[in-house]
């Protein structure tokens, strides 16, 4: 596509041959066909590589003055080309062009492979890689590949630290314009990332398409160990660690290692004492989110933990896990010894006789009244 014309062509050195056959006619003497076509010497120039046209300020040289006339607008900031609908100016036509399609919706480059549309032409042949896992620009530095120059450019910050996009808010730097954008979410709360089936909303639009994955059961990274699947590629990450046995997070202050930054993070607040997650109801503080939601089941009454053996239930698996060890104590009782306490409590070591009282033991010991007066409500251990 000519940035100069808006047409488009099967090659640029074609066009470029037929532009300048068009400006050898505006300029002949006689008019005449001869005099119309551009001298010999002027089309050799070319054709023999030499590039006349050179750029003072970066000594880039070009081959065509058309391209060189366009690159000198990247130092001018000329931008010549409105955008009537939102007012925004470019520098070229073409990328004017390719940004009215925004307003207009249309995508006209097509996936032959898997039917998705694109605005540009560009970002076709960029997702056609994602398909062919083709990958031409590697880093020179640690032999990584990436499927676009803008992609090596973003790693490379990576190498050099650079963080040149900066919030004026907060003053603090980022390695890509994308971040920043995420982050000055955070300064202004707008979350414009809706999810059309529940209503939820999200600062970043990467994080409502992992929620997206919620509701259409989508997990498209599989671990090629155990097959299992997973949202999110850092999900999977995660869980190979489990057949690696990494655990490349350790906590500086007792050594315990751990497998996400997650659970190394949750892990820091045993040492700090931090409790940011809050019960509504009583004011509690928790760790960590999980932790509430177990802790709510105070509050709810709810006792998801069923023992298939007598039929009683817990709020806690623990209070099951302990409880069935009264039916195992059941089991094993082999003695009429009316002295014997075959009813052993784990955790403080205490013996009972009977199951009962070894039950009456564990309520008092992890909170559980389990024993509700009709008349006034209140409950017993």
């Amino acid at each position: 596509e000519c940035n100069t014309t808006d047409q488009q062509f099967l090659s640029h050195n074609s066009h470029v041959a037929e532009s300048q056959n068009q400006e050898g006619g505006k300029h002949g003497d006689s008019g005449s066909a001869r005099a119309a076509e551009p001298e010999p010497k002027k089309r050799l120039k070319g054709h023999r590589g030499k590039n006349p046209y050179k750029c003072d300020t970066s000594g880039k040289m070009f081959k065509y003055n058309c391209d060189f006339n366009l690159h000198l607008r990247v130092h001018t900031s000329e931008k010549p080309y409105l955008c009537n609908t939102c007012g925004k100016r470019f520098s070229h036509r073409s990328t004017l062009n390719s940004h009215k399609r925004l307003h207009t919706g249309e995508k006209r480059y097509c996936c032959n492979t898997c039917g998705k549309d694109f605005r540009t032409s560009s970002k076709l042949l960029y997702h056609m890689r994602v398909h062919t896992g083709e990958k031409p620009f590697p880093c020179k530095t640690c032999g990584k590949d990436f499927r676009s120059s803008s992609n090596l450019l973003d790693h490379m910050r990576v190498h050099t630290g650079e963080k040149p996009f900066k919030c004026d808010t907060c003053g603090r730097n980022f390695k890509r314009k994308g971040d920043l954008n995420d982050h000055l979410t955070i300064h202004t709360g707008e979350k414009p990332f809706s999810c059309n089936c529940c209503g939820k909303s999200f600062r970043m639009r990467k994080s409502l398409i992992l929620h997206m994955r919620v509701h259409t059961g989508e997990k498209p990274f599989s671990c090629r160990t155990c097959g299992k699947d997973f949202r999110s590629s850092s999900n999977l990450l995660d869980h190979m660690r489990v057949h690696t046995g990494g655990k490349p997070f350790p906590c500086n202050t007792c050594g315990t290692e751990f497998r996400t930054r997650y659970s190394l993070s949750l892990h820091m607040r045993v040492h700090t004492g931090e409790k940011p997650i809050y019960c509504k109801t009583c004011g509690k503080g928790f760790r960590s989110s999980s932790n509430l939601w177990t802790h709510m089941r105070v509050h709810t009454g709810e006792k998801p933990y069923l023992c298939k053996t007598c039929g009683m239930r817990f709020c806690w698996q623990s209070q099951m896990k302990n409880h069935m060890k009264i039916h195992v104590g059941e089991n094993v009782l082999t003695s009429n010894d009316p002295h014997e306490k075959p009813y052993l409590y784990n955790t403080c070591g205490k013996a009972f006789q009977r199951s009962q009282i070894l039950l009456d033991h564990m309520s008092v010991q992890t909170g559980e009244k389990p024993y509700l007066c009709q008349t006034c409500g209140k409950k017993f251990s």
